[in-house]
């Protein structure tokens, strides 16, 4: 990941779990990223779902970028198991997601 830190996509997967009373905040995270961070995010979940390999982290950016049509946070919360998508694609990249979350508590 070169734009999107650990930290954003932990607050994303807290914020997600507790969707309920944090859309708000989450949707105002999400849509302050730049395009760029927006493109690692969604190619992120969708290596987390396996709808990429970890090896193919550029394709997946890229096809982000290029077909992202919606805004990126109606995409993403309309996502199901949104959190546990972007906790797979943070370990299938080699970092720790409860690392990230813990370093939010």
């Amino acid at each position: 990941m070169q734009n999107l830190s650990h930290r954003t996509v932990a607050q994303v997967i807290l914020m997600n779990r507790e969707l309920d009373r944090a859309e708000g905040e989450m949707r105002g995270l999400i849509d302050r990223l730049s395009e760029d961070e927006q493109a690692e995010l969604t190619a992120l979940m969708w290596i987390g779902r396996g709808s990429f390999e970890p090896e193919e982290w550029d394709e997946a950016v890229r096809t982000a970028a290029s077909e992202a049509t919606t805004p990126c946070a109606d995409y993403l919360i309309g996502t199901p198991h949104l959190s546990d998508h972007l906790e797979s694609g943070l370990e299938a990249l080699g970092y720790s997601a409860s690392a990230a979350e813990d370093g939010l508590l």
